[in-house]
């Protein structure tokens, strides 16, 4: 499975507005020397990235950066990734053109995830003022990576204009066939 580098890009923007280029240059070379991945290939925001390179960069970046607290790190880059594309001037931004929750939950939100992979499937629904997300064919088992989606369409909801409690329901980590989430809205 693969990810469009979009995330990459968004990812290099958030960490040298951070810490500067300087430090990013000086982190991609150390990635370079680990993977020749980094070194062979240019990064676009049309890249397909293959999915463990993906998360490669994200641990890496998260060890050398962030004190490797991974939990918050990779929920926060979620978020981060979420408002990016989705605010003015975002690569996605055009969904935010649906007013209608429902539409929004049930045509979007499954929309954002064939943008970003070119495997894997998202269903969704609102029903009773919560949004549950169900991903399949997703087949890479990283707990962290998990909380990277969970946070992303938490903040997804948010640029929506709803507030809402995130679950992880089910996991791949703990042994389930699928990734299900479910979001609690508030303010509704």
């Amino acid at each position: 499975m693969n990810v469009k580098g979009t995330f990459f890009v968004t990812t290099k923007a958030t960490v040298t507005e951070a810490f500067g280029q300087e430090r990013w240059n000086k982190f991609m070379a150390r990635l370079a020397a680990k993977d020749k991945y980094f070194k062979d290939t240019v990064i676009m925001s049309i890249t397909l990235m293959p999915l463990d390179k993906c998360i490669l960069l994200f641990d890496e970046l998260i060890d050398e950066c962030f004190n490797g607290d991974k939990n918050a790190s990779y929920v926060m880059f979620g978020m981060i990734g979420a408002k990016h594309a989705l605010s003015p001037g975002g690569p996605y931004q055009s969904l935010m053109l649906i007013k209608d929750l429902k539409q929004f939950v049930e045509s979007g939100l499954p929309k954002i995830w064939s943008t970003y992979f070119d495997g894997g499937s998202v269903t969704t629904k609102l029903e009773n003022n919560v949004v549950y997300i169900r991903i399949t064919g997703f087949h890479i088992k990283h707990v962290y990576y998990e909380k990277l989606l969970m946070g992303y369409y938490k903040q997804v909801l948010k640029v929506f204009g709803k507030r809402s409690t995130a679950t992880m329901v089910r996991s791949l980590t703990a042994g389930d066939d699928d990734l299900y989430f479910k979001y609690e809205l508030k303010d509704s």
